[in-house]
């Protein structure tokens, strides 16, 4: 993806189905319903295809922004654990 650099492929890739996915797929697929309900189309029965296109890009649209969220935290993680091993002495126990 354009918005995701090169160092992100070392992550594992989140699940296909994840709460992202599954809802802006939904959104995508209500929207469709909405266009057809303020078009004074059948709300269900016109454009199937288009219901099946906007749920589709809906997922995909929602799996990358997870894909993307996935790296932001693994980056911050990373740099937290960095700080953290470069000054020990602010991290001791009691």
């Amino acid at each position: 993806m354009a918005f995701l650099p090169d160092e992100s492929r070392s992550l594992p890739p989140p699940p296909l189905l994840n709460k992202g996915s599954m809802w802006l797929g939904f959104m995508g697929w209500l929207s469709a319903l909405l266009d057809n309900a303020f078009n004074q189309r059948p709300v269900l029965r016109a454009g199937v295809h288009r219901q099946i296109l906007f749920a589709t890009v809906g997922c995909f649209v929602g799996y990358q922004l997870v894909k993307r969220t996935e790296y932001v935290y693994a980056k911050v993680d990373r740099e937290l654990f960095e700080y953290i091993r470069h000054h020990p002495v602010d991290f001791q126990t009691a």
